[in-house]
């Protein structure tokens, strides 16, 4: 297995991490009150426009020669970092 690989190997279980714990929370808003619903919906939209762009830079990623450059990698840390980021603050409002 070469490094880009492993790389995105990792990356995409970061992301798939990520994502369950979106659907969750999803889960969560679709059993709260009405009001406390319509909220929580914008924040898990939120969230979904993030995953998506995570799951377009690891598309970049994949889709990438053997040498992915530096700079591309460092956007797909970035956009996981932003999503964990996000989901960490959206499970602690749910708490």
């Amino acid at each position: 297995m070469d490094k880009k690989q492993a790389y995105q190997e990792k990356s995409e279980a970061q992301f798939n991490l990520l994502k369950a714990k979106i659907d969750e929370l999803a889960a969560k808003a679709d059993k709260m009150k009405a009001e406390a619903k319509i909220e929580y919906a914008k924040g898990i939209d939120a969230l979904k426009v993030k995953r998506e762009e995570v799951k377009k830079k690891l598309k970049e990623l994949q889709e990438a020669g053997a040498e992915a450059s530096t700079d591309l990698k460092a956007g797909v840390e970035s956009a996981l970092f932003d999503l964990k980021k996000a989901v960490d603050s959206a499970v602690s409002k749910f708490k």
